[in-house]
């Protein structure tokens, strides 16, 4: 029978693990791999009968390569802390991963906003794979590599995108710091063009094409902030350009 490892990346999140590890409890290895929280996330996971590893956060895909590198399991379902397996999702789960018809599946994320969730802006992620020459790339949205098909899988996740408004903003912001920074590292630049273009764009492309607004006015309020966050990237990295940051 095919053994199966969770990997959650986790830093200050004790409001909300207990119920994610509890979620995930049919897998035969869980593994939380922690930047060193100082809220208590760490023992309480240890206190649920996690392997918890300890190590400074660089970026997401180091993190969780290094978690990687411990999993003992056949198959590697990776969580973040504020998402659950649904009893359905599970039952899917183990039925893949019993089959084996593909090496990889990707998973669908409902975003929950304004305490709903949005059924009609659903990412679909890849978050389960065969644990054979897997590995993380990319700094922020970092990409999961595998050998093999990828399949989809049909039940949701249940994840609880944002605790509000401030959150969701404040984490726009700090996401756009971190991106503006890689990218101007890497040498890439920044016009009036990305700034205006690029954010209308992010707005049409979540509220028309992928049917936010179907979803009434957290969909619109969804999109108009995902506009933001890319209008934030691109002027923090003309900013930088500029010496003003």
């Amino acid at each position: 029978m095919s053994r199966l490892t969770v990997i959650i990346p986790t830093y200050n999140e004790i409001d909300y693990i207990e119920d994610a590890i509890k979620s995930i409890e049919f897998a035969d290895e869980i593994i939380v791999i922690d930047s060193f929280s100082s809220d208590g996330t760490k023992e309480k996971a240890i206190e649920l009968g996690c392997k918890v590893l300890d190590r400074k956060f660089d970026n997401f895909s180091s993190q969780k390569n290094h978690a990687i590198s411990y999993a003992t399991g056949d198959w590697i379902l990776f969580i973040d802390a504020d998402e659950r397996v649904s009893q359905k999702l599970k039952i899917e789960i183990l039925s893949v991963i019993a089959t084996g018809k593909h090496q990889g599946y990707k998973l669908r994320f409902p975003h929950f906003y304004m305490n709903r969730f949005l059924y009609h802006k659903v990412d679909k992620v890849v978050r389960l794979v065969k644990n054979d020459s897997v590995s993380f790339s990319g700094d922020v949205h970092e990409k999961l590599l595998f050998q093999g098909t990828l399949g989809t899988l049909k039940n949701f996740m249940i994840h609880y995108t944002y605790k509000g408004l401030f959150h969701l903003l404040q984490k726009k912001d700090s996401y756009a710091w971190f991106q503006a920074n890689t990218s101007f590292k890497r040498g890439k630049k920044a016009g009036y063009f990305q700034l205006i273009f690029k954010p209308f764009y992010r707005f049409f492309s979540s509220y028309i094409l992928k049917g936010g607004f179907m979803d009434g006015v957290p969909g619109l309020a969804l999109a108009s902030v995902n506009a933001y966050g890319v209008f934030s990237r691109y002027a923090k990295i003309i900013l930088i350009e500029k010496g003003l940051k």
